[in-house]
């Protein structure tokens, strides 16, 4: 987690004042429902959340002790002892260090998720907007980077669209998996603590109680949010990827948002890359890193062992920050992206109306040509305008004389109506966007 690539709101949810804080409401909590039941007095209950709820925990304090005693939990709660005297006895009363870490852990995701979901939203709109301000802008679609039929660059938005509206599906799916309490004491069997301080803890903290725990919440669940991540960031990539060969010299179809004073290369004053997009590729592939780590920390030794700590102390941030930042990225590049409807065109014609080669082929076989014969016609045709032999592709097909001989010269041109394409477009955005 770096300056460079965090946004406030998501890097405070993992900073030490926000961990500490929350370790604090578990444990006052906790000592709650202890006071209801009878198992701490209730004026200690009363008093360790006025001490502190007003506090504010010295993180340096907290990190001295800590280089002193080796252990995380151990020195926050002498710290807190500290500030709330005598009655901090009643803390952590037949608790483990689990039962804080693992809970404030997962409020810290869900919390993550949340901005994440927001992230989401924010993408959705822009790229709503867009597609349907290029509804029917004309563009050619391409299949392994060769030019195929026509689309609208709409239609491509859309596309997008779909896939992070599914995307925040997963989000919130992911939300409700890490969504849950451990309050279950050494090795989870409730030995030592009563199963309603867990209940109590986790309503307080907006999570659902572990149904069963072995002193750690079940990593399966945390594996699920952190490949979710993955997921979404590659559907961040799959979109940056398209801008990026959209923005291409050879294609110049749409480029990324060049402001005035801008500088593209240090040494070619001519230079505008996609840059925004290539720097969004990369924090992809960097969220996508993290998913393994969260896989192997499934299998731990029995009840418990710390080798997923260290993993999730790196990951947790990380994971979350450089999405978090990646998605508001690119709902930027989104927003400002410059489309070029004339060089689209241009595209669209390059190859001398091959593009309808598809069609023709169909008009031939309903004219009672056989599929392989029909194919054959249409693709001696199209292949010398492909080599650049010829260039109108219409004219080589009139020309032809197997196939004036089933189809007119009107019926030809027919099938080169670049409309006909995009008949089904409003079909496709009541689809993905609804009716309205």
């Amino acid at each position: 987690m770096i300056p460079r690539y965090s946004r406030p709101q998501m890097a405070a949810i993992w900073s030490p004042e926000t961990r500490f804080r929350i370790w604090f409401e578990i444990e006052a909590h906790a000592a709650d429902a202890m006071a209801e039941l009878g198992v701490i007095p209730k004026p200690a209950a009363r008093a360790i959340w006025e001490k502190g709820k007003a506090a504010r925990f010295d993180v340096a304090r907290i990190e001295a002790i800590e280089a002193e005693v080796k252990h995380d939990v151990i020195a926050f709660l002498t710290h807190l002892a500290e500030i709330v005297g005598p009655d901090a006895r009643f803390v952590h009363a037949g608790m483990t260090s689990s039962d804080v870490l693992d809970t404030a852990f997962n409020v810290q995701l869900v919390r993550a998720a949340d901005i994440l979901i927001g992230d989401v939203d924010a993408l959705l709109a822009a790229l709503k907007r867009r597609a349907f301000e290029h509804k029917f802008t004309p563009t050619v679609g391409r299949t392994h980077g060769i030019h195929a039929e026509p689309t609208t660059f709409g239609l491509k938005l859309a596309y997008a669209y779909a896939e992070f509206a599914r995307a925040r599906r997963r989000l919130h799916a992911a939300r409700e998996e890490v969504a849950t309490c451990a309050i279950s004491g050494a090795v989870g069997t409730f030995a030592q603590i009563d199963p309603r301080v867990e209940a109590h803890v986790a309503k307080a903290m907006g999570l659902r109680a572990e149904p069963i725990s072995t002193q750690v919440i079940p990593r399966d669940r945390h594996a699920m949010y952190f490949a979710t991540l993955g997921v979404v960031a590659s559907s961040v990539e799959r979109l940056a990827t398209e801008i990026r060969h959209l923005q291409r010299t050879e294609v110049g179809e749409a480029e990324e948002f060049f402001a005035e004073n801008q500088k593209g290369s240090s040494a070619m004053p001519h230079k505008r890359n996609p840059v925004l997009s290539e720097n969004v590729t990369g924090l992809a592939r960097a969220v996508r890193a993290y998913v393994q780590p969260a896989m192997e920390n499934v299998a731990l030794w029995h009840e418990r062992d710390i080798s997923h700590s260290s993993v999730e102390r790196l990951i947790g941030p990380d994971a979350t920050v450089t999405l978090d930042f990646a998605l508001a990225r690119l709902t930027e590049i989104v927003n400002k992206l410059v489309i070029h409807a004339s060089a689209m065109r241009r595209n669209l014609d390059r190859l001398g109306g091959l593009i309808h080669s598809q069609r023709v082929l169909l008009a031939l076989t309903q004219k009672g040509v056989s599929r392989e014969d029909a194919y054959r016609l249409v693709q001696r045709n199209a292949m010398r305008v492909w080599s650049g032999e010829e260039n109108d592709f219409l004219a080589l097909l009139k020309a032809d004389h197997d196939i004036r001989a089933k189809l007119s010269e009107e019926e030809i041109e027919a099938n080169f109506d670049l409309d006909y394409h995009f008949k089904h477009v409003d079909t496709i955005f009541r689809r993905v966007f609804g009716a309205a």
